[in-house]
């Protein structure tokens, strides 16, 4: 058994990894999905101090009274920045690093610091208009969800402080785990700002495939999803 821990993107809770952590659990994985402070069905927390510390703090926090053991831990888009941080802190404890279409910011850098000044200043601007900080969740058809999924996730994203966006990463071991790293690309979707992540990542010899499908990898292609997280887990599976 292979223990998964997959980590949401911005304005996403643990509901958007259903169907891949479902079908995990029937290959007899155990799988945890944390949904962030503040968002999804713990939105009720929701607070302009909520940052990306916060939310580091909830998936070191499950690790840790969990007590999780060579755990493949995967982050979706903003959850590159938690799961970098995680790695660095807890590298002893992560068997595999997985970037699933991610941010992989360096030391120091924020998520806004990794977008085109454009994208950027549209979060800055929504936020502007409920208040400053909080920044409305982008619509699904903007990553070319699929038409099926489109409306049932917007309706399920919730609103996340500018804050996650803008506070900077810092490393002390420049987010390496004990375990190989992986990196896996969404090419379905225009716009994207994580095609330069997927190059860094060929470039440094991590393991590296595409998807083609929209940026919710987890909701467009569940099946192609868990098959390359089992492809990842087997040596993991193997050494225990």
């Amino acid at each position: 058994m292979t223990t998964f821990v997959l980590v949401t993107g911005a304005w996403h809770g643990s509901w958007c990894w259903k169907r891949v952590r479902d079908a995990l659990r029937r290959h007899g994985h155990a799988v945890f999905t944390p949904t962030f402070t503040g968002i999804g069905e713990r939105s009720h927390l929701l607070a302009r101090e909520v940052d990306l510390e916060t939310h580091i703090a909830d998936v070191t926090n499950l690790i840790r009274w969990e007590e999780l053991e060579d755990v493949v831990l995967v982050g979706h888009s903003y959850g590159g920045l938690v799961v970098r941080s995680v790695a660095d802190r807890m590298g002893d404890r992560i068997a595999a690093l997985v970037y699933l279409d991610a941010f992989v910011p360096e030391n120091g850098q924020s998520l806004h610091d990794c977008l085109p000044p454009e994208q950027r200043q549209m979060q800055v601007d929504a936020a502007g208009e409920v208040g400053g900080w909080r920044v409305p969740p982008i619509p699904a058809a903007v990553f070319n969800v699929n038409e099926t999924d489109r409306a049932w996730v917007d309706a399920q994203c919730t609103p996340q402080p500018i804050a996650c966006f803008q506070q900077k990463l810092r490393l002390e071991r420049d987010g390496v785990p004990a375990g190989p790293i992986h990196y896996i690309w969404a090419s379905g979707w225009e716009g994207s700002p994580f095609t330069q992540f997927y190059e860094k990542a060929k470039a440094r010899g991590w393991s590296t495939r595409e998807i083609a499908c929209g940026h919710d990898v987890m909701l467009d292609a569940p099946e192609a999803l868990t098959a390359a997280l089992l492809e990842i887990a087997d040596p993991v599976y193997a050494s225990r």
